[in-house]
């Protein structure tokens, strides 16, 4: 009895030991200001019928990658005019190269830019802080807002060019800051609550607010130019209204999962994606950001992956996966990292499957432990690898092909979704420092 004791206790401990050392496993405890009472739907709806099939890469398969470019400036949310990623060059040291005092005393916002040599990131009290990394110093702290809002929360919705920052907010302002000026240049009240990110065409401002109204804005003055009104969704949740841009047009995603296609201040084409016009809250449409390249647009709604005609809305390809992390697209190929924790890539012209795995069960195998449910942050491709950052701190990085091929802890823990700049990652963690890690 004694030895059978003693044999069932060695496997516990051989199966356990690694997952308690590497922490992998392990989730922080988030606390957000924006919690979701709908969260259990999302569960519900992203896990049903998923897509969950293994699918092994072709040993001869070559991918046909573009070149390796060293971000320079990161001035949106989304990195970009259309949402998508590059291929960034990056070495993978995991060597911590810089660390900044702490930023703000506030929570600061998930997003940070880079722009002429400057971070810039927002706090929840508004604060719009501007550091500059050669002088190792904060050469801006403005904050528009006055003191009765400072029991608020305030949300803040940048985009950057050259040296003004244009700012949407959740109280429903919309403001330019001219950054070596330290001071306003001009200021609305819209008086409704914006919910989207910006883009910037030509000389218009595009913004849409919480009732899924679409706007276009002079950048020069602020003044409305165009306003266009799509479908309210009822029922909030935290999918935020999302905006790319193609080929100087708007592609629209309201929270009521719908995408309009704007062509000169006016609708184009539309498509409803959401699985049902029923209001139930186990109908919300849970989506991820629109990215497109040359004539083809992705979609991800709640339970499936479109590939859109950029021309006119025609569905091209429909997939029973789903993502709530933003997909990429390198020429002809697309990644994605779906709501069941699947690593997929996929041809945009046949839309074959190149491969599929399930994440949870390749971490496992790599750590030769239990498999667990682990939690995605975000994911890249950087030096023809992919990154897939964990809450949790750690990161995966993998080849080309889907195979792990190591797993890192970075020097601190990560709050803020990382940005690639000059072959290196920016960050914020929870203290609000600044890392830079090559």
């Amino acid at each position: 009895m004694r030895i059978f004791f003693f044999i069932i206790s060695y496997l516990t401990l051989i199966n356990c030991s690694f997952d308690t050392k590497s922490g992998i496993w392990k989730n922080p405890n988030y606390q957000t200001d924006n919690i979701d009472p709908l969260k259990e739907f999302e569960t519900v709806i992203s896990t049903k019928n998923q897509f969950a099939e293994k699918i092994n890469i072709n040993k001869n398969f070559r991918f046909n990658l573009p070149n390796q470019i060293s971000g320079l400036n990161w001035n949106e949310i989304f990195y970009n005019r259309n949402n998508n990623l590059d291929n960034f060059k990056f070495f993978g040291e995991n060597k911590l190269k810089f660390k900044s005092k702490k930023l703000t005393k506030f929570k600061a916002s998930k997003n940070i830019f880079y722009s002429n040599g400057n971070v810039i990131l927002s706090d929840l009290r508004g604060n719009i802080i501007v550091f500059s990394v050669k002088y190792n110093k904060i050469v801006n702290n403005f904050n528009f807002y006055k003191k009765k809002f400072k029991n608020t929360n305030i949300q803040l919705n940048l985009i950057i060019e050259g040296d003004i920052i244009y700012v949407t907010d959740n109280i429903g302002y919309l403001y330019a800051y001219n950054i070596k000026k330290n001071k306003i240049i001009w200021a609305k009240n819209h008086k409704i609550p914006f919910r989207s990110n910006l883009k910037i065409l030509k000389n218009e401002l595009i913004a849409a607010d919480q009732n899924n109204n679409l706007y276009h804005f002079d950048k020069n003055n602020g003044d409305t130019m165009s306003a266009i009104p799509t479908e309210e969704s009822v029922i909030k949740n935290l999918f935020v209204n999302n905006l790319s841009v193609a080929n100087n047009n708007i592609i629209y995603l309201n929270t009521f999962g719908s995408v309009y296609m704007i062509i000169n201040n006016k609708i184009s084409w539309f498509l409803n994606l959401n699985r049902s016009t029923d209001l139930n809250p186990s109908n919300l449409f849970l989506g991820s950001p629109v990215v497109n390249l040359n004539d083809k647009i992705i979609v991800s709604s709640s339970d499936s992956t479109y590939v859109l005609n950029a021309l006119n809305g025609s569905i091209i390809h429909k997939k029973n996966f789903s993502s709530s992390i933003r997909p990429i697209i390198l020429n002809n190929y697309l990644f994605l990292l779906t709501r069941n924790n699947f690593l997929i890539s996929m041809e945009l012209q046949t839309g074959k499957i190149l491969f599929s795995y399930d994440l949870n069960e390749k971490i496992a195998a790599y750590l030769n432990s239990k498999k667990k449910k682990a939690e995605f942050k975000s994911f890249y491709v950087a030096g023809n690898k992919i990154y897939v950052f964990l809450k949790n701190s750690y990161y995966l990085k993998l080849d080309i092909f889907g195979k792990i091929e190591k797993i890192n802890k970075l020097p601190s823990d990560i709050f803020t979704d990382p940005i690639f700049i000059n072959d290196t990652i920016f960050y914020l963690n929870k203290k609000n420092n600044l890392l830079i890690v090559n």
